[in-house]
């Protein structure tokens, strides 16, 4: 790394800044931190990432899988859904599905329960009807 006033070669340290390294030109006196390393991934590896997120992996699988960070595979994630629209659709619900849920606890003192999950693709919403029944005693 030379010096970005006189290209001098001849250098020391002389403290930090801003966390990085900072050096003194022996030849003109000059103060400089070397440029920070960038460690920017490719546009492909993005890619890789958000196609992942869409088929369903978590940000710390995707994060494994890539060999980066979870964090910032949720920040690429967070940032695709602030510049994309996703298409809105305000027509009558014609689909909807229903699933049922229920727990069941064989041997525990608390009793189990059941409900109905009601989810609506369209709008995105969801509705739980939850119930809790007393346990059969035999």
């Amino acid at each position: 790394m030379d010096c970005p006033e006189c290209k001098g070669t001849e250098h020391c340290k002389a403290g930090f800044s801003g966390g990085r390294q900072r050096y003194r030109c022996k030849s003109c006196g000059y103060h400089y931190t070397v440029e920070k390393k960038s460690d920017v991934k490719s546009v492909e590896i993005r890619r890789m990432a958000l196609e992942m997120y869409l088929e369903g992996l978590g940000f710390r699988s995707i994060g494994r899988l890539l060999h980066i960070s979870y964090g910032t595979v949720y920040q690429w994630v967070r940032k695709w859904s602030e510049q994309v629209e996703l298409p809105v659709s305000e027509g009558v619900v014609d689909i909807v599905e229903l699933d049922e849920m229920h727990s069941y606890l064989k041997e525990k003192k608390n009793s189990g329960g059941y409900g109905l999950l009601l989810i609506d693709f369209q709008n995105g919403s969801s509705l739980l009807s939850a119930e809790t029944v007393p346990r059969h005693r035999e």
